[in-house]
């Protein structure tokens, strides 16, 4: 199911005995659009933030708006720490793979490494030790999805407006849509654009660069926030813009 990740935002993590916090933001991998990272303000009952990877997310309960995760409190409780004003490095996410003995998401042909789906390393083989080159890699392109918010987005032609929200699948936890709000040039619209139209993203100058015209992105089918994104709409989506599609 594709979601906002607005909505998601304030979701309980509801651990296996008893409630470790609540969701204050997403760490994602601005190579494969993905998901990697929960950040989870415990509300009090530790003193930082901690991680959340989506392999421990369970099935989300959209009616009491509850992520649970399959760790207990004191799996959590003493995972490696994490401070929330610096960013996430290879060494931290070693750490962390590790003391969790699941196998690195980076580390395989797929999504999730040896899967498409996160949920299917938990109960996988641990991690092996870790070679030369994943303790040199450096920098594991992790985004702060609150950061890139009011990114601009730059059209072939000009510009048609900034990030106002992601749509991301629950099930493969890939960031599938940019929500585009274009009142500053199309007033009181709001739509959506895939990170597979990006060529490029100027971190440094905030802006993302997609290869679409302004009058395509004007003519695009209207999206409407109040309803989920379904696949009619997403088929109308594609077609429209005449790109493959990604499920198929």
């Amino acid at each position: 199911m594709l979601r906002s990740i607005k909505e998601l935002k304030d979701y309980t993590i509801a651990a296996t005995d008893g409630d470790v916090g609540s969701v204050q933001t997403f760490y994602f991998d601005d190579e494969r659009w993905t998901v990697r990272y929960l950040v989870v303000d415990t509300d009090g009952w530790l003193a930082h933030h901690v991680l959340i990877s989506p392999i421990a997310v369970g099935h989300p309960d959209w009616a009491s708006r509850r992520l649970s995760v399959n760790l207990t409190k004191n799996r959590v409780e003493h995972s490696p720490s994490f401070n929330v004003d610096k960013p996430v490095s290879r060494q931290h996410e070693l750490e962390y793979y590790r003391y969790y003995g699941w196998p690195y998401y980076w580390s395989g042909p797929y999504l999730w490494g040896g899967s498409m789906y996160p949920g299917a390393l938990a109960g996988a083989p641990g991690t092996a030790p870790a070679t030369v080159a994943e303790q040199e890699s450096g920098d594991p392109h992790l985004r702060s999805a609150d950061e890139v918010m009011g990114y601009h987005i730059q059209a072939t032609d000009g510009e048609i407006g900034h990030v106002a929200d992601f749509i991301v699948d629950d099930e493969t936890w890939t960031l599938r849509y940019m929500v585009v709000d274009t009142s500053n040039w199309w007033f009181g619209n709001e739509v959506l654009v895939s990170p597979d139209w990006i060529e490029r993203v100027s971190w440094h100058d905030r802006k993302v660069y997609v290869n679409l015209a302004r009058e395509a992105v004007k003519g695009s089918p209207r999206w409407d926030a109040s309803a989920p994104v379904n696949r009619a709409y997403e088929e109308h989506l594609y077609d429209y813009y005449g790109r493959p599609a990604y499920w198929r």
